[in-house]
């Protein structure tokens, strides 16, 4: 017959309701799931995520969202997944290596284990394996130096009746899922349900689901606030009171920097020229002096820059290539005439007694001297008998000749010319030397033009220095024939000065105008605008950080956007609707009754909500608004969380286990027998399975499986040389049964028969005395346990009436068998100090085994006759 599929759980309605919220919360949701409300930790991760979601870099952990798998298994309706065992734990507390915990699968499984005995060691392993809402952390044995591994153990489990392959566990975050249908109760998990303004919700309902992530996008409103409060005091102070203004192209970037504002228009304003840099420092200037004197200034410079312009020019022209030919073609012309006159004086002078008359320095002497006649009123050249001018000699008629010949030559054309050509050249060189370029006429206003327009004023010092080169090249040149070399003349910048002194012009115009308020506004504007340029540099750096902050501000925005509770209380409100009916509400006040009686009178109502889901408080009938945790008791306090947890269980679609660890802790006799009958009560319909350290409510939980007929295994934990967490069967010897007992003393005799096989005399007599101490104690518990018919037990705290009657079957034999191996066993096991003549031999192991086979006997012919009376 097909099989209706199961029906979806509240877990699977929160897991299809959470595919549309954000990473952030649906890894919050897994973690919740898996194990339970988030610590401040997992909230900081949380956050961490919620922002890397809105573009946080350096984050590198990843969100893992809520999934299928990590839900508790649902089997199916009326399905169930039992444990069988649990062994090989490795890397939990102290545990022992290669023990096994045997399940009872169709009942009630008991495992006591006194404190120090390794329990709370294989409830961690549970709660972990079994993904509890407070499974707390694993811990490997503290003192052991070799394992720094996970913790390890093997399940044995059965899906509806049929065992399944073992399945191996690993402490990490993804157990296997089919374990998650086992629910584990304790007193952590109970703690929820009784606490103020907390929900009767617990897994696999998963009410409380809504609330816990409510409570941690609250947790993240907190963080995301103190977080923009630390934000805002890092907002740089410039921004209160801007050192721009707001009409310049700076100050509109600035005043309106928003997370997404690009920079790249305020480090193109940052870039300014140097003309730009002179005029901004001009414009301070100027608009802190009088306008008119001001204006006046700069009619004076642009007056300087024509002058610049002019003398330039005529240094331009001076040395023009036209310029320089004419003097070297002057210099060329005065050296030809002058070689031709040379030649003809050695025509004229050939004879002449000393050589060079002709040539230069002997005619400056002949001029010398014909100036010196003039200057004695003598005739020159003197004649024949008249004296020299130069030798003070009277001349004789060769000598006479001889000057004539002299004059003549001087007088004739070629010496004209070369002297004409010589005394022009002198003329245009003595003016080309007198009128060589001068920077220092032209220096003040240059270094002017400089601090605005450095290219200009560098343009004038090269056509400076470029026709001083040229005039030290000509005059290198005149002395030599041939061509001159001259470097190329520099150009002259006309056109940039004109531009200069145009602009000097109009901005004195400018200065002018700015007599006026309007006209000062436009200058005002323009230095506004360049000083917030040359400031652009800074405030790019303060803006690129304000920037940084406005993201970080603009991401927490968002994050605060999506921790609106509004969605997941909708969620928690449907949920509730679903869960909470007045069905369950009556099944809780069933539950309390069968647990507490009449001495807990609480219900469960709904008593609005704050966020995630609305709050279902269990209240007081007696007075609505007594906080329930501050009047109950403790031991009160854990039968209304039993209360809430067997309800909700009940109302499940499948019939897993359930595991208590500890579920009586506090509570009293009056409360411990309740609980331990409801517990057996449910293991009718589950397996159930016990921990506890508790002997009152073990031998409780065992009465009343016995009289119910449940199966029932116990076992219990002790402490050995290997460790904690070592498993035997049944009880400790102190509180096991007759039946337990005999089969620990039929293993003793044989233990004991060894050694007396092996003839080892002490060691069989201190074994023979030991187990004959264990049989007597035996025969004592058979009194309590079969002769009187459980009517008496100690530590018990009532007397079970109904079977009074069985003590009747107890004959006169049976008392004389009781009192005859009763002091058999006082004999050996020498209660008294013995005879010191006495050095009795102790039975044999076959007289043994038979003494332990009259006891088995002598309770089983009771166990029969009681059987007979109805």
């Amino acid at each position: 017959m097909h099989q209706p599929a199961p029906r979806k759980t509240v877990l699977q309605t929160i897991l299809d309701w959470s595919q549309t919220r954000p990473a952030w919360q649906r890894d919050a949701l897994r973690r919740i799931v898996t194990s339970g409300t988030l610590d401040s930790a997992g909230v900081s991760e949380i956050f961490d995520l919620c922002k890397k979601e809105h573009g946080a870099p350096d984050i590198e952990l990843e969100a893992t969202p809520l999934e299928l798998a990590h839900l508790p298994a649902n089997p199916g309706n009326g399905s169930a997944i039992t444990l069988a065992s649990l062994s090989d734990v490795v890397g939990v507390n102290q545990l022992a290596p290669k023990q096994t915990l045997a399940f009872e699968q169709k009942g009630l499984t008991i495992v006591y284990g006194p404190n120090g005995a390794g329990k709370s060691g294989y409830g961690r392993v549970l709660k972990r394996a079994c993904r509890a809402r407070k499974a707390g952390e694993i811990m490997p044995d503290a003192f052991s130096l070799s394992f720094g591994g996970k913790a390890t153990a093997s399940f044995t489990i059965s899906r509806d009746g049929v065992l399944q392959p073992v399945l191996p566990w690993e402490d990490n975050a993804n157990p296997d899922p089919v374990l998650s249908a086992v629910s584990v109760f304790d007193r952590e998990c109970g703690a929820v349900h009784i606490q103020d303004k907390n929900e009767v919700a617990f897994r696999p309902f998963g009410l409380d689901i809504p609330d816990d992530l409510a409570g941690i996008c609250t947790q993240l409103k907190t963080l995301i606030q103190a977080e923009e409060g630390h934000l805002k005091a890092q907002k740089d102070p410039v921004f209160d009171t801007p050192t721009w203004q707001g009409t310049t192209a700076v100050g509109r970037i600035m005043s309106q920097l928003k997370h997404n504002t690009k920079l790249n228009g305020l480090c193109a304003l940052a870039t300014m020229t140097d003309a730009e840099r002179a005029r901004l420092q001009q414009l301070a200037e100027d608009l802190a002096k009088n306008p008119v004197e001001a204006a006046a200034e700069q009619h004076q410079f642009a007056d300087g820059i024509a002058k610049v312009l002019r003398y330039i020019k005529k240094v331009e022209e001076a040395y023009t290539d036209a310029a320089l030919n004419a003097l070297k073609d002057r210099a060329d012309d005065a050296r030809i005439k002058r070689a031709a006159a040379l030649l003809s004086a050695e025509t004229a002078f050939k004879d002449a007694t000393f050589p060079g008359v002709g040539a230069e320095t002997w005619r400056t002497l002949w001029e010398a001297a014909r100036h010196y006649s003039k200057h004695v009123e003598q005739q020159f050249p003197p004649v024949e008998g008249e004296h020299c001018v130069l030798c003070h000699q009277p001349l004789n008629t060769d000598a006479g000749a001889r000057l004539v010949t002299f004059e003549r030559f001087i007088r004739e054309d070629t010496e004209k010319q070369a002297t004409a050509a010589e005394k022009a050249y002198d003329t245009a060189l003595r003016d080309f030397r007198s009128r060589h370029p001068d920077i220092r006429l032209i220096g003040e206003i240059r270094r002017r033009i400089a601090i605005h327009h450095p290219a200009a004023a560098a343009a004038v010092l090269r056509c400076m220095a470029s026709a001083d080169l040229r005039r030290l090249q000509c005059l290198r040149d005149l002395v030599s024939p041939g061509a001159m070399a001259l470097s190329p003349q520099a150009a002259l910048p006309e056109a940039e000065l004109a531009e200069i002194e145009n602009e000097a012009r109009a901005y004195a115009r400018q200065l002018e105008a700015a007599a006026d308020v309007e006209g000062r506004k436009i200058l005002q504007a323009e230095h506004d605008e360049l000083k917030d340029r040359a400031a652009a540099g800074h405030l790019h750096n303060i803006a690129k950080k304000e920037i940084e902050r406005l993201v970080k501000q603009d991401r927490l925005a968002k994050c605060l956007g999506q921790t609106s509770t509004t969605p997941i209380t909708k969620l928690g409100n449907e949920l509730a609707d679903e869960i909470i009916t007045p069905r369950m509400r009556d099944r809780f006040q069933r539950e309390i009754v069968r647990l507490a009686a009449e001495k807990v009178r609480v219900e469960v109502v709904r008593s609005g909500g704050q966020y995630g889901s609305p709050n279902y408080q269990i209240r007081l009938f007696a007075n609505a608004k007594t906080k329930v945790h501050l009047v109950l008791s403790e031991g009160e306090q854990t039968c209304v969380a039993l209360a809430a947890f067997l309800t909700e269980l009940a109302t499940a679609t499948h019939k897993s286990a359930l595991i208590f660890d500890d579920p009586v802790t506090s509570l009293d006799h009056r409360w411990r027998r309740k609980v331990a009958h409801r517990l057996v009560e449910e293991a009718k319909e589950r397996q159930i399975i016990v921990f506890t350290h508790d002997l009152v409510f073990v031998n409780d939980l065992n009465d009343s499986a016995y009289r119910q007929s449940l199966p029932t295994k116990m076992s219990n934990l002790s402490r050995g040389p290997n460790g904690t967490g070592i498993v035997g069967d049944g009880l400790p010897w102190d509180h096991a049964g007759v039946r337990a007992r005999v089969d620990r003393l039929e293993k003793d005799q044989r233990a004991a028969k060894a050694l007396y096989d092996a003839n080892d005399e002490e060691g069989y007599r201190n074994a023979a005395v030991r187990l004959y101490g264990h049989l007597r104690a035996t025969w004592e518990r058979a009194l309590e346990e079969i002769v009187f018919a459980g009517v008496l037990i100690r530590h018990r705290d009532y007397i079970d009436t109904k079977n009074l009657k069985k003590v009747s079957v107890l004959l006169e034999t049976d008392a004389e068998t009781f009192r005859t191996a009763f002091k058999k066993c006082s004999d050996m096991i020498e209660a008294h100090d013995p005879s010191r003549v006495r050095n009795e031999e102790p039975p044999a192991p076959p007289e043994v085994s038979d003494d332990i086979k009259a006891l088995t006997d002598w309770a089983e012919s009771l166990r029969i006759r009681q059987k007979t009376i109805t």
